[in-house]
């Protein structure tokens, strides 16, 4: 076995975010297709990493729903219809919305929304930059989750957020679940500004108690995972070709 593939190294988040987005783009590339076994050792040769990070990748695209754990070990790799997939987004939105709306209702914890707030900030500094590199996407990737789980937080509701870890654990369907392939491109990073005003817009409408709009804002940002899953379907003939974009072969057209 060779040593400096499982040396030990610093567990840190932004190593997992790394770890997590190339397996996951090992999948959305076609280089991991629909059906195919992949096993952990294996991945961690391929990518030089320790088991640690890759352990919480295997187990996070599992839980996304890319990946089925084999009942003997190891994982297999998934394909879905795209009504699976645009019915798992919307259910995201709708109880990602209907959390926000009982945050500003209820009113949320100031050390909550103070966090979200710097959150947000850090985002806005990571976004500042002309154009995203490995780390600063991987930045994006780990605060915008943060953030999303902060409104969760801020709701205060378990029954709710019950019914939320179900929906994340459906193809796609989690805040950074669907990520665009070309991450680098002034189109992705477009988008991915596009979300942060709306990150914004839902964190005022919760601060100021006026909880059907902070609901109709997070049901509209889930919207972008939509236009995302389309763009992709159709191949998006003007900025990517469907070749460019394997990830259509995971998902079943009807």
């Amino acid at each position: 076995m060779n040593a400096d593939v499982t040396a030990p190294e610093p567990a840190t988040e932004s190593v997992q975010v790394r770890a997590l987005l190339q397996l996951r783009e090992l999948i959305l590339s076609g280089e991991l297709p629909g059906g195919s076994r992949i096993a952990e050792l294996a991945i961690v040769e391929r990518l030089g990493v320790s088991r640690t990070p890759i352990r919480a990748a295997l187990a996070r695209l599992e839980q996304e729903g890319l990946l089925e754990a084999l009942p003997n070990g190891g994982y297999v790799v998934q394909t879905f219809s795209e009504r699976d997939i645009a019915d798992a987004i919307e259910l995201r939105g709708t109880l990602e919305g209907l959390l926000a709306r009982r945050a500003a209702e209820r009113g949320a914890p100031a050390a909550v929304l103070g966090e979200a707030r710097q959150c947000l900030m850090r985002v806005d500094d990571v976004l500042a930059a002309p154009a995203l590199n490995d780390e600063g996407f991987s930045q994006y990737v780990a605060l915008n989750s943060r953030f999303h789980a902060l409104v969760w937080e801020m709701a205060d509701s378990p029954t709710i957020a019950r019914q939320l870890d179900k929906v994340l654990s459906l193809p796609f369907a989690s805040p950074s679940g669907f990520v665009v392939l070309q991450a680098h491109s002034q189109r992705a990073r477009d988008m991915l500004v596009v979300a942060q005003d709306q990150h914004h817009q839902v964190l005022d409408a919760i601060e100021q108690r006026e909880g059907s709009r902070a609901e109709a804002i997070l049901r509209e940002h889930s919207r972008l995972a939509q236009r995302n899953l389309r763009e992709v379907l159709d191949g998006h003939a003007t900025v990517h070709g469907p070749s460019s974009m394997p990830a259509i072969k995971l998902i079943r057209r009807q």
